[in-house]
């Protein structure tokens, strides 16, 4: 971890405290709510439904267990409570990296009527603190592309960008139409999957698998693979695209059982743009049974071919490392 001053200490400012779980979690909703509810999906939602519901009974394990499967507890943070309410947010969640701990600090929110006092900066500043007390390798946030003062913040903290994200989102269609190509689409052939893995580690970097928790072995092809699949009962489906007996690209569906199922593309640095396209029409028409699909890959690659194929990008996340 970078080695960065911090001026702030909690225990002699007036307004900074820690995080208290049991009584807090409902206004850290509301204010969640306030700030992000232009941008929030369904999830989003969700988590926050989640946490109001936390706060009322004994759901707060449960409900923290399944926020993130890779996330220890409790749940820790600061908020800062001014004029008799909490107007100041920031979540501190820990991870495991290849053994190693890492911080995520997440919802750094300050209510309207607050901003341009250094809040945001201030709370930021403690849950790097906490962590650097932690003997954490790493502290991560992600921030919207769109939001340029905070991202001028987050570098001034010693923050850099490390990867760009763009998710993706469409509803299925039966009757979508395919446009003409002389592009084969089909089950993925065992014979592909050297290739397909080498596309996947490109675009599915192992510096976010700690979050994401990307583990393409399941994709891999035998017998062995198969039954296990089948005794967890874990339900993958893979698509190709081929011309001429060339793989031009793959599609993964791997259920998660949230709202938006997960697609995984894989394409090569120099993939035909239409090939990505067919596949993910093609998807849309057989995977009717599901709300919405979603697709998580690099920002500014392939856009053209994804939005053919009607998906709608819903945000663009700068994932940042201290």
């Amino acid at each position: 971890m970078s080695s960065i001053t911090i001026p702030v200490k909690v225990n002699d400012h007036p307004y900074i405290r820690p995080l208290n779980v049991l009584r807090d979690l409902s206004a850290v909703a509301d204010l969640i709510e306030l700030c992000f509810s232009s941008t929030m999906d369904h999830d989003g939602q969700r988590y926050l439904s989640d946490m109001r519901r936390a706060s009322h009974d004994d759901s707060f394990l449960s409900w923290a267990s399944h926020m993130s499967e890779t996330a220890s507890l409790p749940m820790a943070g600061y908020v800062w409570e001014q004029d008799g309410r909490i107007v100041g947010n920031a979540s501190l969640i820990p991870f495991r990296d290849h053994g190693k701990r890492v911080y995520l600090i997440a919802n750094v929110a300050t209510h309207p009527e607050y901003r341009r006092r250094g809040i945001g900066r201030s709370l930021t500043e403690c849950s790097m603190k906490k962590a650097g007390d932690k003997n954490a390798s790493a502290v991560w946030l992600h921030v919207r592309d769109d939001n340029p003062g905070a991202i001028k913040l987050y570098e001034g903290l010693g923050f850099q960008v490390v990867a760009s994200r763009t998710n993706w989102q469409a509803v299925p269609d039966r009757f979508l139409s395919i446009p003409r190509s002389d592009i084969q689409i089909g089950t993925r052939s065992p014979r592909f999957w050297s290739l397909q893995q080498d596309w996947l580690r490109r675009l599915y970097p192992d510096a976010l698998s700690w979050y994401h928790a990307w583990n393409f072995n399941a994709l891999r092809p035998g017998l062995w693979n198969w039954f296990y699949l089948l005794f967890v009962d874990f339900n993958i489906k893979q698509w190709a695209a081929v011309r001429n007996d060339e793989l031009l690209a793959t599609l993964t569906w791997m259920p998660q059982g949230g709202r938006s199922e997960p697609l995984y593309a894989a394409t090569g640095e120099g993939s035909n743009d239409e090939a990505l396209t067919q596949l993910l029409i093609h998807v849309r028409r057989v995977l009717v049974n599901h709300s919405s699909l979603s697709l998580d890959y690099p920002a500014g690659e392939m856009t053209d071919a994804i939005r053919s194929a009607g998906f709608r990008a819903r945000r663009t996340l700068l994932w940042m490392c201290a």
